[in-house]
């Protein structure tokens, strides 16, 4: 048997043996994942919330617009009310005049 023979039958030999050693991982692959117990799938990452300036700007304008109308129709309802009460004491007074003549 000449050298190639001899390498030629080494290397037939060689692709037997991959083929066997590559069904026995895949056999031992599938053991190890059956034995795995199921986990369920980790939660998605919760995203980061955002700091930037802009939004707290924007946020401080909006709300003092609102307290500022809060305030502006608070005082219509004191003026309302003190105009209301101004107008019937002198309705009591007038009837009140009428009732003496």
């Amino acid at each position: 048997m000449s050298n190639l023979d001899k390498a030629s039958q080494d290397a037939i030999d060689a692709a037997a043996n991959s083929e066997q050693v590559a069904l026995i991982l895949a056999v031992l692959q599938a053991q190890q994942l059956a034995q795995q117990p199921v986990t369920p799938p980790a939660p998605a990452p919760a995203p980061q919330p955002s700091g930037s300036a802009a939004k707290w700007l924007a946020i401080g304008a909006g709300g003092s617009a609102l307290l500022l109308a809060v305030a502006v129709s608070a005082i219509a309802v004191a003026i309302s009310a003190v105009a209301l009460t101004v107008c019937l004491l002198v309705l009591r007074s007038v009837w009140q005049d009428i009732r003496k003549d």
